[in-house]
């Protein structure tokens, strides 16, 4: 199959990468003409825009879009949507509001797939969770490709029509704020209690056979060893919030109560103001899975 990617950051190297370790035909472009050069580097074919890339994918136009969520999302359909036909398909693999989705499904040509991931960087070797939504005949199309940049066929699925995909994913963040939460708060009674414990080999004794165990506690071992008992410099800054507003604000909608992500979410708000070790903790398990920039503590805070 040949796919057309644009957006060729962190994420968007990645679907270009595992799309060509599959056998896949890739043309790439990305606003960075040095973004664009790494990738063909890699076996990618470049395109020097938009209408180029368009021009090289042919009539069958397979285009998976890797670009912030929001206004960049639009300007980038508003460059496609004079190449595109019905039978065309757009990915959109970003973290968009699933309104945002169905909003864009409705007035795009082609078939649009709303493409909820998860795994972030440190996922490149094992690949995505893929929760897509849109129209069925798109998704059973672009399937050689989803096997290839998620875990396989097991990491993919279709959640249901335009703007499933983008929903399930907005859950999911909030069921990982929740998480985060929780861990930090366990191990913050752990560090200041009444034992002088290394949190290290706790985290690594109860990722072995506990009932707790999960990839973000072998997060909190990796934070815990690179960082120290202590985590060191790590501020008590956890940023972005988004996504678990969306929840939140979904939730509310809908009035189905979620006391635990509501939470999580109110203390990532108040981690701009005061200190805690568990939002220290939650700040670099942030980096552990999305390679987000670690906020540091300035000298004598």
């Amino acid at each position: 199959m040949q796919l057309g990617v644009i957006g060729l950051g962190r994420m968007g190297r990645i679907v270009v990468d595992r799309t060509l370790d599959a056998g896949h035909d890739v043309v790439a472009f990305d606003l960075s003409a040095e973004a664009t050069a790494a990738a063909a580097e890699a076996g990618a074919d470049p395109a020097d825009s938009v209408e180029d890339l368009c021009e090289r994918l042919g009539t069958k136009k397979r285009i998976w879009l890797m670009v912030p969520a929001g206004d960049a999302v639009d300007a980038t359909l508003a460059d496609l949507e004079p190449h595109l036909e019905r039978e065309d398909v757009v990915v959109d693999g970003g973290n968009s509001h699933f309104e945002a989705s169905v909003r864009r499904a409705e007035g795009t040509d082609a078939a649009y797939l709303d493409c909820g991931t998860s795994g972030g960087p440190a996922s490149a070797e094992e690949g995505f969770s893929l929760m897509v939504g849109g129209p069925e005949w798109a998704y059973e199309e672009l399937v050689p490709v989803l096997d290839a940049v998620a875990t396989g066929p097991a990491g993919h699925d279709r959640m249901g029509e335009s703007g499933a995909g983008h929903y399930v994913k907005m859950v999911h963040n909030g069921v990982e704020y929740a998480l985060m939460q929780a861990y930090g708060e366990g191990f913050e009674l752990l560090a200041e209690g009444r034992y002088d414990l290394e949190m290290e080999s706790i985290a690594r004794t109860w990722n072995n056979g506990a009932v707790i165990r999960s990839w973000l506690l072998e997060l909190c071992e990796e934070a815990f060893r690179e960082e120290g008992n202590d985590l060191g410099d790590v501020a008590d800054h956890v940023a972005g919030g988004s996504t678990g507003t969306w929840t939140v604000e979904e939730a509310l909608e809908q009035e189905v109560p979620v006391p635990l992500i509501y939470g999580a979410l109110a203390e990532r708000f108040d981690s701009r103001n005061e200190g805690r070790f568990s939002r220290r903790l939650a700040n670099r398990l942030r980096y552990g899975f999305g390679r987000h920039e670690v906020k540091r503590r300035a000298d004598g805070e």
